[in-house]
């Protein structure tokens, strides 16, 4: 691998990247002005948490200042306009992910809500004593308690897919999990902690081939990639507005007609019912019967302001600049002496997780911070995978369009500190 210093550093968004200003998309983002410790803000925990544009930020705001009613409810000027704003989101996720149809589109407060839905609705109806489920040894534990907590109520099996020493799924391993007894597989999109794009799409097609749905944790995919679920023709889809530069306690979830249709609702409350009595409730067609109660309107009003504020700017034009931000971070902290990349995968987001000689993570964590520098220390809800690459915690830094090669220059030089100070 060619280091840093023997590779050009691509101007900040200028010759290398003419269509992407990283500069002016910066002066989106208020808080990346603010100064912590006396120092400019390096914000490089966008696995997180993302930041949020002012676009999104002002949303919120004019829905509590200019329409707040509830939605669904009421025939007054407010809710018909705050149902319409409400609709048009779902309608804004559905041409976003590309699914066929605005009614596949379920708001829930994020990924680890949706994930623990399906493995409810779906779960609970479709999963019996003996059958199998398989995950891969990457995923959040959002993605791994769920189906064990379903597992330990039917009497399953969860079987874990294998994760190579690159940080990559172990495809041939996976493959040999499947048989007669397979009913589900979840596995992430792109992993938090290694940044590893995994094989959606082969990993839905080889599951399809024995009829098995699929369900894809696309929190850490969507800020990264383009999405395109019919494309890869997964059952189901999940995505965390707060990583997508929307607020947060606003996610979605995606999923085909005829798997929706078929699930019992997820809770029982208003909303979710066509009509009530004390001996029998009927319930509302979907999505609605997956959306009980007041949902989080501002919330889903500032995901519809993220949407628009991403697509303006476009994947093709900011997607090149974070690769190369990447690859130039990769290559500047493979140079240093005692630090090790963990996740070395050929296909990667951005994201860098690492560990420093004799130097616990948190202790690096805490000296960046004091020069403003914000990563995220620990096991980033992947025990298992700390355990599988023998490691109790990791240092990870991950990065947005929004950051700078300058910054990834400072993370560097805020790493060599740490090693001058404790090393």
């Amino acid at each position: 691998m060619a280091t840093a210093r023997e590779t050009a550093r691509p101007p900040a968004a200028t010759a290398a990247h003419p269509s992407f200003d990283v500069e002016r998309v910066r002066q989106d983002f208020p808080i990346l002005q603010e100064r912590i410790h006396g120092r400019p803000l390096v914000y490089f925990d966008n696995a997180a948490t993302s930041q949020k544009p002012r676009a999104v930020i002002e949303a919120e705001r004019r829905f509590y200042e200019n329409l707040c009613a509830n939605v669904h409810r009421g025939v007054h000027w407010l809710s018909e306009h705050a149902t319409q704003a409400y609709e048009d989101t779902r309608i804004k996720l559905q041409r976003f992910l590309n699914a066929a149809d605005s009614r596949e589109i379920i708001f829930v407060r994020g990924t680890t809500e949706a994930i623990n839905l399906v493995a409810s609705a779906y779960g609970r109806k479709n999963i019996q004593a003996g059958d199998e489920i398989i995950i891969s040894g990457m995923e959040h534990h959002s993605n791994i308690v769920p189906w064990q907590m379903l597992c330990e109520e039917k009497g399953a099996y969860l079987k874990v897919a294998p994760v190579l020493d690159s940080g990559e799924l172990d495809f041939e391993g996976f493959e040999r999990l499947l048989n007669t007894r397979t009913r589900f597989v979840a596995m992430n999109h792109v992993s938090n902690v290694l940044g590893t794009i995994n094989p959606a799409k082969r990993i839905v097609e080889l599951a399809h081939q024995w009829n098995v749905p699929v369900l894809l944790d696309g929190a850490q995919a969507a800020p990264h990639l383009k999405v395109d679920v019919r494309a890869l023709d997964c059952d189901f889809y999940t995505v965390s507005g707060h990583k997508l530069f929307a607020p947060t306690g606003i996610g979605a979830l995606y999923g085909k007609t005829k798997w929706l249709e078929a699930m019992p609702p997820y809770q029982g409350g208003g909303d979710m019912i066509a009509s009530v009595t004390f001996e029998k409730t009927t319930y509302n067609t979907i999505p609605y019967k997956f959306e009980a109660g007041t949902p989080n309107i501002a919330g889903t009003l500032g995901f519809s302001a993220a949407i628009d504020y991403l697509n303006d700017l476009k994947f093709e034009s900011f997607a090149p600049y974070e690769h190369d931000l990447l690859v130039y971070a990769t290559e500047a902290i493979s140079r240093l002496d005692g630090v090790r990349i963990i996740g070395t995968a050929k296909e990667k987001a951005a994201v860098i997780s690492f560990v420093m000689d004799n130097i616990h993570p948190h202790d690096v964590g805490t000296i960046l911070d004091r020069e403003g520098i914000a990563v995220r220390t620990g096991h980033h809800c992947a025990q298992p995978l700390m355990d599988r690459f023998n490691v109790p915690a990791t240092t990870r830094a991950s990065m947005a369009f929004y950051n700078t090669f300058e910054e990834v220059d400072a993370l560097v030089k805020g790493i060599q500190g740490v090693k001058e100070f404790l090393g």
